[in-house]
């Protein structure tokens, strides 16, 4: 007995191996893995208060920490470590904090999940904010 493929077999079969692996992937039945926050450090500069709009959220890379100024003068802060399978949350111009590995979406004023597939919050990072400078309490 032979075992031969047409090209049309190999080129299907190939595609669904890579399929198969988003898949499985991309979760559990939990909805994801637990995901420890950044450590942080008491006085720790995030950064600069001005890089972060009214009603959008900022990214900053060291730490992992995403603030977020919802109202003029109202600053949040909370790690930037999605709680779904650890990838970073993205910067956005306006709205909720997006995770665009899977889709997911948190609250800028409490980093509650919005829209799923993630199920717990972004952990919250105290801070404060003078001299225009954002740091870790």
């Amino acid at each position: 007995m032979s075992s031969t493929f047409s090209r049309r077999q190999v080129v299907a079969a190939g595609a669904a191996v890579p399929a198969l692996g988003l898949v499985t992937a991309c979760g559990s039945e939990t909805g994801g893995t637990e995901v420890a926050a950044p450590e942080v450090e008491a006085g720790e500069l995030i950064g600069a208060a001005s890089d972060v709009p009214v009603g959008s959220c900022k990214v900053f890379s060291d730490p992992k920490v995403v603030v977020t100024q919802p109202t003029a003068g109202e600053f949040k802060a909370f790690s930037a470590v999605c709680t779904h399978q650890g990838c970073l949350v993205s910067s956005a111009p306006d709205g909720n904090i997006p995770c665009r590995c899977h889709m997911s979406f948190f609250s800028p004023t409490d980093g509650s999940v919005v829209d799923g597939p993630a199920k717990g919050p972004l952990t919250a990072v105290d801070i404060t904010v003078a001299d225009g400078e954002i740091r870790v309490v």
